[in-house]
């Protein structure tokens, strides 16, 4: 019975990275407004929220619109109840708009469900818009499970303390196997916050503050003096640059003709200018693509916009709209004052920005 004991209470003892992690996190950690005060327990909506935000950006960007989405939609429930529009439109400036549509449907379905989220990493990752990750954090933050969220920052934590020599594209399973062993019994949510905050504030990807960080010298990277030669950097191809023209039709009042993309596939269901379709090499032939028949002006200067896979360039022409004009199928006429808040991407704004300033100056 002695060693039965000694032998259960040896698989709750944390791991010595969980124990010297967790202490420093008790300390140190950020206070982010969807955390969970100490000892208090995880709200899933707020976790599940943050997270998807969180893709592809920073707390600081990220923030404001948390903030923004919990004022409105407290709830799962209300979320589910809104109409996508103003979602997308909530969701504006953040990029990658997917998942915009993603979490208006993941919303639905937990709705659909009692607005109850379901609590295992399997389960989670059968909602919409749930990836490896986004389900494990949930878990284990929400919900106290044994799961292992690995995120940049936990990427590069694990690839310097074992300075893993693949690539983070080919190392991916085996950084996944090592974080999923060093999750502790007890604690495992507060472990994934700690590694988070860890990466965020000190294995930085440049100048890491190593003299600060709790498990350094358990660091294969720093032993070896090159801590930010890790994570390992895949060679990148050129990205492809895509030139495309987009149109400024302006009324007397200011308003101006817009139109919303389709609800799939990149930046879809955003609201943007008319215009051609985006094509490598040289820039596309307008007149084809022109909203009516006018003197189209070209506005000096392009339109720039780095994605993931290609660069964008973007020409705009301007012109006003001719007296009796009833508009164009399925187009929207969009005021001024509301280009903010109305749903246009971010390069979608540029654009719009871009072309105002010639009209105004014309």
């Amino acid at each position: 019975m002695t060693a039965m004991l000694a032998s259960k209470r040896a698989r709750e003892k944390p791991p010595r990275l969980a124990a010297e992690v967790l202490a420093w996190w008790d300390v140190n950690r950020r206070d982010l407004p969807w955390r969970a005060a100490p000892g208090m327990v995880a709200d899933p909506y707020r976790v599940w929220l943050s997270e998807v935000l969180l893709q592809q950006t920073t707390v600081a960007a990220a923030t404001p619109y948390f903030l923004e989405f919990i004022r409105r939609w407290p709830d799962v429930a209300s979320l589910a109840a809104a109409p996508l529009g103003d979602v997308m439109a909530a969701f504006a400036g953040l990029g990658y708009y997917s998942r915009a549509r993603n979490l208006h449907a993941c919303a639905k379905a937990v709705a659909a469900r009692g607005g109850q989220f379901p609590q295992s990493d399997g389960e989670l990752r059968a909602l919409p818009g749930l990836g490896a990750y986004t389900a494990a954090a949930v878990a284990a933050i929400a919900f106290g499970a044994r799961s292992a969220p690995v995120d940049g920052n936990v990427a590069r934590i694990y690839a310097r303390l074992h300075a893993v020599e693949a690539p983070l594209a080919k190392a991916r399973a085996k950084i996944a196997a090592i974080a999923a062993s060093e999750v502790p019994e007890a604690r495992p949510g507060d472990f994934a916050q700690a590694l988070m905050d860890l990466g965020a504030i000190v294995c930085r990807p440049r100048n890491p503050a190593c003299g600060a960080c709790p498990v350094s010298a358990r660091c294969a990277a720093n032993a070896a003096g090159a801590p930010e030669a890790y994570p390992r950097k895949s060679a990148k191809p050129p990205r492809p640059i895509r030139h495309g023209v987009v149109f400024f039709a302006c009324r007397a009042d200011g308003a101006f003709l817009a139109r919303r993309r389709p609800p799939e596939g990149l930046l879809g269901a955003t609201l943007e200018l008319p215009g051609t379709a985006w094509q490598v090499g040289q820039s596309p032939d307008p007149r084809p693509h022109m909203p009516f028949a006018a003197a189209w002006r070209a506005a000096p200067g392009l339109v720039t916009q780095a994605f993931t896979h290609f660069e964008l360039r973007l020409e705009a022409r301007v012109a006003a709209v001719p007296a009796g004009f009833e508009g164009v199928a399925g187009a929207l006429w969009i005021a001024p004052d509301d280009v903010a808040s109305a749903g246009f991407s971010s390069v979608m704004r540029k654009a719009v920005e871009h072309a105002a300033r010639q009209w105004r100056g014309a």
